[in-house]
């Protein structure tokens, strides 16, 4: 069935493009599909938030698979996971992660090629990408190769580092690229031209907010959206709280699902 499912996963990438939301645990993941969407992926931002720390390397990869395994058997589509630069320092390390990832039925992941925001040597990132299409061949699970020259900066040319880089982790094998952090039309343009596969790019992110349909016509075929549907949430949770404190009223209830439409989404 992964495999199955990684092919979906995969040909997903091929039509004129389609969005990718994040979800962070199997009930937001559930409602997410139920609503039609092909596929699903994690938030590593998302996850951390649920347990109460932040976003960067606070949790090791057992917890992160431990949060993951459950969204997956919630949902009967495919499942690509937030895998961070691949809780490890060496390839190997990396290697493993991503047979984790399979072991637990998720069809893809991203991996970063930055650790504590600064870029590994492109030769070595190319090495770890090279690493995990090793632990998860062609076909059984979908790479997408991050670059954050973009996000985190440092380089004098992002726009020029960041299509070096995608080539080379293209040729070591992923089969998409994901590039965070690019916010003006022109720039995404350009970038979908030089990268010979999919181009991921993530919307809310930036500060410019570019809608879907705008980012397919520039020639991006995956819109993911990172933390930002766990922040919506978050945000209605401290605004319902915030009012309960003030004033004691409970406009924040205007709108809401009534309690018999929500356990309706989750009856099995």
């Amino acid at each position: 069935m992964s495999t199955d499912r990684a092919a979906t996963f995969l040909a997903l990438h091929q039509g004129s493009g389609f969005v990718l939301p994040n979800a962070w645990d199997p009930g937001s993941a559930r409602i997410l599909a139920q609503l039609g969407f092909p596929a699903v992926a994690t938030t590593s931002a998302g996850v951390a938030w649920s347990l109460g720390v932040p976003d960067g390397g606070a949790l090791d990869l057992e917890t992160m698979l431990e949060k993951v395994a459950p969204i997956v058997a919630a949902v009967d589509v495919p499942v690509t996971v937030d895998l961070e630069s691949g809780y490890g320092d060496d390839p190997e390390d990396v290697a493993r992660t991503v047979l984790r990832a399979t072991e637990v039925g998720a069809v893809g992941g991203n991996l970063e090629d930055t650790a504590a925001g600064v870029l590994f040597g492109v030769d070595e990132a190319t090495e770890r990408i090279a690493a995990a299409r090793d632990a998860a061949p062609r076909g059984t699970f979908v790479l997408n190769a991050r670059t954050d020259a973009y996000f985190f900066g440092g380089a004098a040319d992002p726009f020029a580092e960041t299509v070096a880089r995608a080539h080379r982790y293209v040729e070591a094998g992923a089969d998409c690229v994901f590039v965070p952090g690019v916010n003006d039309e022109e720039t995404i343009r350009r970038l979908a031209a030089e990268i010979p596969v999919p181009l991921n790019i993530v919307a809310g992110l930036a500060a410019n907010l570019i809608p879907a349909p705008t980012l397919f016509s520039l020639g991006v075929k995956r819109v993911s959206l990172g933390g930002s549907l766990a922040r919506v949430a978050l945000t209605a949770l401290e605004r319902a709280g915030r009012e309960l404190i003030e004033t004691g009223t409970l406009g924040f209830l205007d709108g809401a699902l009534p309690y018999a439409e929500v356990q309706g989404r989750f009856a099995v």
